[in-house]
């Protein structure tokens, strides 16, 4: 079965690895799709989170990353999939995760959203929380995988 891990991933968090790393050990391929969202503005462009991603998920044969834009419900049909996987940290995570699911089942009734609950350790991790503190030259060991965390300070440098 194909599932797809949607997300801004700005930058890729042990939490989002976690997550990745779950999704890889319960379907037979999962799409790591970094999301192309001209409202925001991030820190890495889709290329270079995707780049950060895929660096940290070279051990896992199943795990394609890729970008998209659009609705999410035909990027999953595109790539065949049927499983939309969410994480969740806290009950204000689930609020709006919620009310997304029920919209992509109303937009396409053949996806279904699977939501894995971040490990303890993770919970209040977020991409903000890791950019601020990496803003403030603090410790990102624990945070972000340790292969990328001089990605981030020299990005915040410029």
């Amino acid at each position: 079965m194909i599932a797809v891990y949607p997300g801004s991933f700005d930058p890729v968090t042990n939490g989002h690895l976690d997550i990745i790393e779950r999704s890889a050990s319960l379907f037979d391929k999962v799409y790591v799709a970094v999301l192309k969202n001209s409202s925001k503005m991030p820190l890495f462009s889709v290329e270079e989170r995707c780049e950060l991603i895929e660096r940290v998920t070279h051990h896992l044969d199943n795990i394609v990353v890729t970008s998209f834009d659009g609705l999410l419900v035909d990027f999953v049909k595109k790539v065949d999939g049927k499983i939309i996987v969410k994480g969740l940290r806290a009950l204000s995570d689930f609020e709006y995760e919620f009310q997304m699911a029920l919209t992509n089942k109303k937009l396409d009734n053949d996806v279904e959203t699977v939501f894995l609950s971040t490990s303890a350790q993770n919970q209040y991790l977020s991409s903000s929380i890791v950019k601020d503190i990496a803003r403030y030259k603090g410790s990102l060991d624990g945070l972000v995988p340790a292969e990328i965390q001089n990605d981030i300070y020299k990005k915040l440098e410029k």
